[in-house]
Order: structure tokens, then sequence, then C-alpha cells
């Protein structure tokens, strides 16, 4: 678990800058997202169209390479 320890002469923002640079480092948000247990169907939804169109673009983009070659 991510923990600081506040000096006297520090205020209360730079704390907090501190405190989350190390979750962000520890990863702890993503993580807890990763481990939920249900997910809803707008977000399962949502997911698939963002999955669908990364494989539409990388199709694309091999097509191009592809064509550019000839």
């Amino acid at each position: 678990m991510p923990g600081i320890k506040v000096h006297p002469n520090e205020s209360f923002d730079e704390a907090y800058r501190k405190f989350k640079k190390q979750v962000d480092r520890n990863l702890i948000v993503t993580e807890t997202r990763a481990r939920r247990f249900f997910e809803t169907g707008t977000e399962k939804r949502k997911k698939q169209k963002i999955n669908a169109r990364k494989k539409m673009l990388k199709r694309l983009y091999m097509l191009r390479r592809y064509e550019a070659r000839l």
C-alpha cells in the first residue's frame, strides 16, 4: 500500500501530489478496475466497439502498406 511521510514544512498539496504519484506507480486504480467482478452491458458493448475499431484500423493500415509496395 502506498504511504507517505509528511514533513512539518510541507503543504497539503505537495503531500497529496506525492501520494497520487505513488498510487499511479503502483497501478492501484487500474488493478481495482481490472478486478471488478461485474461488467455492465454498456461497458461490454463499449469495449467491443473499441476493439472492432482497432481491428479495422489495423487491417486498413496493413492493406495500405501492402498496396504501397506494389
